[in-house]
């Protein structure tokens, strides 16, 4: 209410006042900034992840310390079986892909494909091992393995999982061991190794045979560019009926997979092939140890090491999320649900 001459009435509140007077606005760009940020805020929070230094002396008040959980070990299967159940869907089959089924591939979007009967033909009728498996050996290719004697340790188990078609030779079979029985690989390795089998598969053919009775694990259908050159390792295999058979990834199971450890906090663009493996070993097997995962330059006692037991090939910047990736293995070991072995198994030890 005003006064005699437009002045506001002396009752009249302040707030009233307030109310009246004109209210700014963020401009549209700011606006839509705004939104932007709280929502990768929302996907991605903020955290600090620990030194390489605070690591090291977390692991090494717990060397020599652990025990097996089977509470626990029991629960991280009841979780991987209800998300994911690898034991049915960790690979392709004709009993989990039907003729017709419209595949999603999980590193691409919007992209699927139709099985045919020419593709479905390439699949085995069922997972093809005797489950649950027993002990299990998940073999990183981390440079901590160099010089740890791990490798008849790594061989005593009775299934022997290996990432990325590592060397086997004699010059690293005494750390890393010679057993396998899964093998993954990589259709980059296939195109930057082997030039994607386009000209000569001999020198493919030839390397995989250090892996005996071993399946080659492939994610054919995560990437539009996978697809040729996986197919072109199983017709390799098959067409000189060697030792090694070629188990092609599902990409429902791997994306299920991806989405687990997203919700845990691994916020890497894709998950490592490790990860993958040790979380098929953890649906797959009663117990599992895990050898070669430590992201880091320097080993327990500060001593640089090479990125991989066999080069120092750095990975692409920004892919993977290697050190959260390994902070969620490390829970795992403390809660005793896998061992981690960082240690030296032979020889001098912490």
């Amino acid at each position: 209410m005003l006064g005699r001459h437009g002045a506001p009435a002396r009752g009249l509140s302040r707030r009233m006042l307030w109310c009246k007077w004109p209210r700014t606005r963020l401009p549209v760009g700011a606006s839509a900034l705004c939104v932007v940020v709280l929502c990768w805020l929302y996907i991605f929070p903020v955290y600090r992840l620990p030194e390489q230094k605070e690591v090291v002396r977390e692991v090494l008040q717990h060397v020599g310390a652990w025990r097996r959980n089977l509470t626990a070990a029991s629960q991280f299967r009841s979780l991987l079986q209800n998300c994911c159940d690898p034991g049915h869907f960790f690979a392709l089959t004709k009993q989990n892909t039907p003729v017709g089924k419209n595949l999603w591939f999980d590193g691409e979007f919007f992209h699927s494909v139709t099985i045919d009967n020419s593709t479905h033909s390439l699949f085995p009728q069922e997972t093809p091992f005797k489950l649950p498996l027993k002990k299990c050996s998940v073999v990183g290719n981390g440079g901590i393995l160099k010089g740890s004697g791990c490798g008849k340790q790594i061989d005593q188990a009775d299934f022997v999982m290996r990432c990325n078609l590592p060397p086997l030779s004699r010059d690293y079979s005494k750390d890393v061991g010679a057993k396998t029985q899964l093998v993954t690989a990589n259709p980059s390795i296939i195109k930057n190794r082997f030039q994607n089998l386009v000209w000569s598969r001999k020198a493919f053919v030839n390397s995989v045979r250090v892996y005996n009775h071993s399946h080659v694990y492939m994610p054919a259908f995560s990437m539009k560019g996978g697809t040729e050159p996986s197919l072109r390792v199983y017709y390799s295999l098959a067409d000189v009926s060697a030792n090694q058979s070629v188990l092609f990834a599902n990409p429902d199971f791997l994306s299920s997979i991806s989405k687990l450890w997203k919700s845990k906090g691994v916020h890497g663009k894709r998950l490592s092939t490790g990860l993958f493996l040790v979380s098929t070993a953890l649906g797959l097997c009663e117990e599992v140890t895990i050898y070669g995962f430590w992201p880091f330059s320097n080993d327990l006692l500060g001593k640089s090491i090479s990125h991989h037991y066999y080069d120092n090939r750095l990975p692409d910047t920004g892919f993977h999320a290697m050190p959260e990736e390994f902070l969620q293995l490390w829970f795992l070991h403390k809660s005793g649900v896998l061992r981690m072995q960082l240690e030296q198994c032979e020889g001098p030890h912490l």
